[in-house]
């Protein structure tokens, strides 16, 4: 049976359930929820049509201004996507985490999350996405590749081979469109289309950040703190506070 979390915030309840295919996500969130660690957060980042974000600690009491979001424990957790069958749909609750550029596993932050709100999608905007998604898989593809020969990389580049160079990147371009045509065009699912044009999302970001949970009550009342005022920082004007525990069934 899937756990279930209570997130009561100050403007209503929100009934989570953990995904047990994201079993390191489920536990730390449990942990974290029995610890009454999220007690006294705030949703300290609103972006209307996108999604809403908590569970930095250093939120609690906060005063007006302060700069928020690099709060949480000392630890990360490993990535955890289970894709395409869990992805970013209207109320899917996600892990925020540090960027690629300082963050090339994207992993998760230990207490940071959001729950998705997204909007609507049709089908000419999905393929585009999907041509994006295409061109990001080359680039991974392409840079992990790089890594890999970057002792013969340099080796060129200090001998100023020029020849020697263009010669491994047209052989690394080849090996890219091999190992791409192996992988498989990205493409969305019958479901992910479904729900991305009919209920809403974010599938911009689906293999991106882990999505652990989803919402099965209270999603009006998601809707009502993604329409919220927001100030600098995207922090509410008014603060959404929120106490978190498990459902006992």
């Amino acid at each position: 049976m899937a756990t279930k979390i209570n997130i009561n915030t100050s403007v209503g309840n929100i009934v989570v359930k953990l995904y047990d295919e994201t079993p390191k996500h489920r536990d730390n969130f449990i942990k974290l929820a029995q610890q009454g660690y999220f007690d006294g957060t705030l949703f300290h980042r609103v972006i209307k049509d996108f999604m809403i974000q908590g569970g930095d600690p250093d939120s609690k009491g906060a005063p007006q201004g302060k700069m928020l979001g690099t709060g949480g424990p000392d630890y990360t957790i490993p990535a955890e996507f289970v894709y395409p069958k869990l992805f970013h749909k209207r109320g899917a609750l996600s892990a925020a985490r540090l960027g690629d550029e300082v963050n090339p596993e994207r992993e998760s932050s230990g207490s940071q999350f959001y729950i998705v709100w997204g909007k609507t999608f049709n089908a000419g905007e999905l393929k585009q996405l999907e041509k994006q998604m295409e061109m990001q898989q080359e680039q991974e593809v392409f840079t992990k590749l790089a890594k890999e020969h970057h002792d013969e990389v340099m080796n060129f580049r200090r001998n100023r081979d020029r020849a020697g160079l263009q010669e491994l990147q047209d052989r690394l371009v080849e090996m890219t469109k091999k190992q791409c045509k192996e992988m498989g065009k990205p493409k969305f699912t019958e479901e992910q289309i479904e729900t991305y044009t009919k209920v809403g999302g974010t599938p911009f970001l689906d293999n991106q950040y882990t999505v652990f949970g989803e919402v099965i009550e209270g999603l009006d009342v998601v809707e009502k703190i993604q329409n919220c005022e927001t100030m600098r920082g995207d922090r509410p004007k008014a603060d959404i506070s929120m106490t978190v525990s498990l459902v006992e069934e």
